[in-house]
């Protein structure tokens, strides 16, 4: 059972009598037990659906649904499966007390996985959820494979009774199902040997593995520091090294390259990001992975009609982590746009110095560093830090951000959203 709640107005949920806090039972006889089930066994043409009305009546529906059209109905989230590792690089255990509740549940769930492109290790499965993924085809899958030996990886996952990871992405390869997959590097753990053998098994599952991405571990000021530690330049230039000889066997063989190396692998090993044609489709662009490079390619890809930004003053925010890579992105803005832009680069005192990424600066920091400037025009902030609540980490919200800084704020994800794909500024 699931509950509904909401319904869009002139959709096929609508139409049948759905209303907000309707029961959905079971669709042709299966029970229901979360929108996978509802997705998949609603899918049809011709279906029976269950329901209980929120005045306790059974009604059973006959529906006739076109195809492609939605049902319209929203369910309530389901219950996330909670994670059974203990990572010592886990980011929740590095977070600081005090921040909302939701941030300190550990998921590590494969409908997230499937849904969202969320990593999960894989760990927890049941029977019945194996089983699941391969009826419903839950295709691509983000898994977290770290290392393929399963000694090192139950010693990474501090879990015991993790199972072994190779077997599992065989059958469900078998299966049909493909994967994106990561290595969060651990130095003296599970880079050097240990990395090329688990691209090496990688490589050999074929085509079911579409991605691989290495990222070197990132700590907290909270973090157990004494259990683990963030990689040096040394460590990161070697494991760019293996990536690219993977890399190249695999553009070689298979005509992609493969596997890929961060940004920030690249900026704590003082190497040149690779050109924007190195990451292909941008497949874990999200994990950090081509990152700059896709900025660049966004803004060279931009629409007609580029906002005419001469004599405007644009502030664009970041972490420290874009710091060396942004200026050359926002040359590329101000030719295009005719703007002046200036980078501003945020400390995060929230999580320590040592996490450099846009993504995770609270609130606070950009409220802070818009205070008095009255010399820009614009400000971009990234799209990323917020949830989908509009609120930043520390529970500020966008709007507060926005209400107290004395020019026009917006978020962005790749700033043509925000600049060419808007009418003005």
């Amino acid at each position: 059972m699931i509950r509904v709640v909401a319904v869009s107005p002139g959709s096929i949920g609508a139409e049948l009598g759905i209303v907000p806090g309707t029961e959905v039972m079971s669709v042709n006889g299966r029970n229901l037990g979360d929108f996978l089930d509802w997705e998949f066994l609603t899918a049809e043409d011709q279906f029976v659906l269950l329901a209980r009305q929120p005045g306790g009546e059974m009604v059973e529906f006959d529906v006739e649904r076109p195809e492609g059209m939605p049902m319209g109905v929203r369910l309530e989230p389901p219950h996330i499966r909670r994670c059974a590792n203990h990572c010592d690089f886990c980011f929740v255990e590095g977070l600081p007390e005090g921040l909302r509740e939701a941030l300190y549940v550990r998921d590590d769930d494969y409908r997230l996985s499937f849904r969202y492109g969320n990593f999960a290790t894989l760990t927890n499965l049941k029977k019945k959820d194996i089983d699941r993924i391969l009826e419903y085809r839950l295709s691509p899958l983000y898994v977290s494979v770290h290392a393929t030996d399963p000694v090192i990886r139950r010693r990474l996952l501090r879990n015991p009774r993790a199972p072994e990871v190779l077997p599992q992405l065989t059958s469900f390869a078998e299966g049909g199902i493909r994967f994106h997959t990561q290595i969060v590097l651990q130095p003296g753990v599970n880079d050097g040997p240990v990395l090329e053998r688990s691209l090496d098994d990688l490589y050999g599952l074929g085509d079911a593995v579409l991605s691989v991405a290495i990222v070197p571990v990132g700590l907290t000021a909270h973090s157990d520091h004494d259990a683990t530690r963030q990689p040096v330049a040394a460590e990161c230039r070697a494991a760019a090294a293996i990536a690219h000889r993977f890399a190249d066997r695999a553009l070689k063989e298979r005509g992609i390259r493969w596997v890929h190396g961060s940004d920030e692998l690249y900026l704590v090993a003082g190497l040149e990001l690779p050109p924007a044609s190195w990451y292909e489709e941008f497949d874990q662009v999200e994990n950090g992975v081509g990152s700059v490079r896709y900025l660049e390619k966004k803004i060279l890809e931009a629409p007609e009609g580029r906002p005419d930004l001469s004599g405007r003053r644009v502030g664009v925010l970041t972490g420290t982590a874009m710091a060396r890579l942004m200026p050359e992105v926002l040359k590329s803005l101000a030719r295009l746009t005719g703007g002046s832009f200036e980078l501003v680069v945020l400390e995060n005192d929230l999580f320590g110095p040592s996490v450099t990424t846009a993504a995770l600066l609270p609130g606070r920091a950009f409220r802070r560093a818009l205070e008095g400037r009255t010399d820009l025009d614009l400000a971009l902030l990234p799209a990323e830090a917020v949830n989908d609540d509009g609120l930043f980490l520390d529970d500020m919200s966008f709007a507060d951000v926005a209400a107290a800084s004395p020019m026009e704020t917006r978020l962005s994800h790749h700033f043509t959203d925000a600049l060419f794909e808007t009418a003005g500024v």
